[in-house]
Parts: structure tokens; C-alpha cells; sequence
């Protein structure tokens, strides 16, 4: 195997003082680095420069390189061989994709894949996630394929150590709901398309990359919510949403407080309840929620129902309220947003806006499958709107008296 000496010949694009300042600088030097790896720029066993000299030809700090080289020494891309240099890793630590079904290996120059379609979610027990598994699942098994379940845990780096997988193993195309929090970076999903396998967005889609997608349009969600309350008498709603750093649910607040004015009421900015973190980190913050709760039902002039961004939110809110002594929907009202396919004893008795994720998992293999036949362009950029509906719940009803 011919081996790259250890310069900076690969780097010679690379400037970290440019791009995303939002991200830190070794991320994007880590990012790159495996980037080079997926693309076979960089090959297992090819020797990487020393951490000096990616110091001084990138102009960063020590640590900087040193704490993105530690990461990928970690997770399994590099190697350090003491007297000898760094390397990168004869076989990648790509952990959280489920277990192929063959080991078959596809020669690149004959482009052979598995038949074999993946489902690349951030989380996959809890929300809509398990239909729109299944819905994936069984579509697949009808066109006799096989089917591997990548779970990021909605992290952007595992998610990239997925793709590479994935890539490793010629599968036949990727649906993939990207990690919500931070962008994914174009080149992550560019790279599976320059392979020939097609790609479908699920929920949201890469910036700068063009596939089909299948959208939730967040704004509506509110718009939906806030008419069916004020349509019910509400004129005090309050909303609880996930706010992490760079990804706030504004729609859904934008579309609800439009819809409460449009009704004669208000969403005042202290009936705007942020939680500083990620859908599947709910239950981490069950005691900050339930703080924030109680200032909110101690006011004298209460909200008189609510809209929860997601069903986990709500269910939990629906213990809290009852906590606070006040009852769902007597004293006070209350929604989420979650699939059609009610699972659990709290969520169904939710009021909520649902979508139809077992159909988002059927739909995604059709997309899948038009690609592979030539019916479709990889590059098809249709934005297929995902419908809503209204769940018969019981936890709204009319404004106390």
C-alpha cells in the first residue's frame, strides 16, 4: 500500500480562520480530516503530518490540533504509532449503525451494492420514531431488501462516522433525518451522492444540497394548534419549545402566536417557555420543566392552555399540571405534536398535531426506489409536504370560567 509522507500536501485548502465561526476550529479540522478519509484522499494506513506541522501551516494553536487529533484517535479514524508517527486507522470504530445483514464487499469499479436501503435517525425509541422505522422496515422488506438503522443520537460526529459506514458498505440509498441542533455539513451528504447512492431528507434538509425531501412545515404546526385552542375559547396560551444554541422551533412559535392574534388573543414573550435543550434530553431536565411550570401556573393571569413542541414534552407537563393540583383540561388545556400512532397511556390521551410517520418510512422507500430505477434524479429536489392531522384527545376543552 503506497504511503503518503507526512506533509501538508492536503491541506493546502484548508483554512480554518474561514467558514462557520459558530463552530470551533478543531471541529472543522476534524470534519476535514474525515472528509479525506471518506472521499479516499486519505486511505487507512496513509501517514498524517505531526501535529507541528499542521500547527504552523494551518497558523492555529497546539491545542487546537491536538484536541481534534485526540478525537479521532478516539473514535477509531487514527492511529499513533509511538516513534513512528500518526496513521490513519486500518479499520474505522463506527459505532450505533445496526449490523449488516451480509458481508459482502462491492467493488468500486463495478459499482455492485448491497440491497440493502438505510434509515439514518436521531433517535429511534421515542416520539415518531419507531413508526417511521417501521413504516421504513416494512416498505424495504416488500422490495426484498434488507434494511440498517443508524441512531446519531443526534450528534453530529457520530452521525458522520455513520455515513462513512455506510459508504464502506455500498448500500443502495440513505434516508436521513439530519441531527437537528447544528447544520449538517454539505460535504457529509455530498459525498454518498458523488457514490451514485441517492439520498432522501427526512423533516429537514442539507443546505446547499439538492435531493427530495419530506418537510414538516413547523409554522403550520403552530398555525393548527393555535386556531384549534382559540377556536375552543383560549385567549392565554403559552408555549413550551425546545431552544438549544443554534436551533430555536421558532416556526411553530411564529405560527402559533399568529394564529391566538388572528383568533383575538395574545402569546405574551413571558408565556414563551424556551427549554434550553434537545427533544431527546427531556427527561435530564425534569426538575428545571418543572420550575419553569410552576412561575408559569402561579401568575394571576395563568395561561389557560398550552402548546407543547413535542408529545414527550407534553406528557411530562401533563404529570407536572396534575403535581400543581390543576386538571387537564378542566382547569387548563393542553397540546403537543407527535405521530399519528399512539403508543403510550399519557400520549394517547393527548390532543395533538400528529404526521404520519409510518407513511414518511413507506414514502422514503418509493423515493429510494424511483432513484435506483433512473425514474428520478439524484439530484430531484421535490419538497413533498408531510400532511397533518388533529388527534381525538382529551386533554382540551374550553377555558375555566
Amino acid at each position: 500500500m503506497t504511503k503518503l509522507p507526512p506533509t501538508q500536501s492536503n491541506f493546502e485548502h484548508l483554512d480554518l480562520h474561514q467558514g462557520d465561526q459558530n463552530q470551533p476550529k478543531y471541529e472543522r479540522l476534524k470534519a476535514y480530516l474525515m472528509e479525506e478519509v471518506a472521499l479516499g484522499h486519505l486511505k487507512p494506513g496513509d501517514a498524517l503530518p505531526s501535529e507541528q506541522q499542521l500547527t504552523e501551516k494551518l497558523k492555529v494553536a497546539r491545542n487546537t490540533v491536538r484536541q481534534a487529533m485526540g478525537e479521532l484517535a478516539r473514535d477509531g479514524f487514527i492511529r499513533r504509532v509511538p516513534g513512528k508517527g500518526t496513521f490513519v486507522s486500518e479499520q474505522s470504530n463506527m459505532a450505533n449503525v445496526g449490523p449488516a445483514q451480509s458481508d459482502e464487499k462491492s467493488d468500486p469499479q463495478v459499482q455492485q451494492r448491497l440491497e440493502v436501503f438505510a434509515l439514518v435517525t436521531p433517535e429511534t425509541k421515542s416520539a415518531f420514531y419507531p413508526s417511521l422505522l417501521e413504516g421504513f422496515e416494512n416498505a424495504t422488506s416488500r422490495m426484498h431488501h434488507q434494511t440498517l438503522i443508524g441512531n446519531t443520537h443526534n450528534d453530529l460526529d457520530v452521525q458522520a462516522r455513520i455515513i462513512l459506514q455506510l459508504l464502506d458498505k455500498q448500500v443502495s440509498g440513505i434516508a436521513i433525518v439530519p441531527v437537528a441542533g447544528m447544520p449538517t455539513p454539505p460535504y457529509q451528504i455530498r459525498q454518498i451522492q458523488q457514490r451514485g447512492i441517492p439520498v432522501v431528507f427526512c423533516h429537514r434538509a442539507v443546505e446547499g444540497i439538492d435531493a427530495p425531501m419530506q418537510s414538516i412545515s413547523f409554522y403550520d404546526i403552530g398555525q393548527m394548534a393555535g386556531k384549534a385552542l382559540t377556536d375552543q375559547g383560549h385567549r392565554r396560551i403559552a408555549a413550551f419549545t425546545f431552544c438549544s444554541t443554534k436551533n430555536r422551533q421558532q416556526p411553530i412559535v411564529d405560527g402559533l402566536r399568529d394564529a391566538i392574534q388572528a383568533g383575538g388573543g395574545e402569546l405574551p414573550e413571558e408565556f414563551d417557555c424556551q427549554c434550553a435543550f434537545s427533544s431527546t434530553e427531556v427527561s435530564q431536565h425534569e426538575d428545571e420543566i418543572f420550575e419553569m411550570l410552576t412561575q408559569l401556573c402561579r401568575r394571576p393571569d395563568r395561561p389557560t392552555a398550552i402548546m407543547c413542541s413535542f408529545d414527550n414534552l407534553a406528557e411530562l407537563l401533563y404529570l407536572q399540571l396534575n403535581q400543581l393540583g390543576l386538571r387537564v383540561p378542566e382547569d387548563i388545556s393542553l397540546m403537543g405534536f407527535g405521530g399519528t400512532e399512539r403508543s403510550g397511556a399519557i400520549q394517547r390521551q393527548l390532543t395533538s398535531i400528529a404526521v404520519d410517520e409510518a407513511q414518511v418510512g413507506r414514502r422514503s422507500v418509493e423515493l429510494l426506489g424511483e432513484i435506483c430505477r433512473g425514474e428520478r434524479s439524484i439530484n430531484d429536489n421535490e419538497n413533498i409536504r408531510i400532511p397533518l392531522v388533529m388527534t381525538d384527545g382529551r386533554t382540551l376543552g374550553p377555558p375555566p370560567h
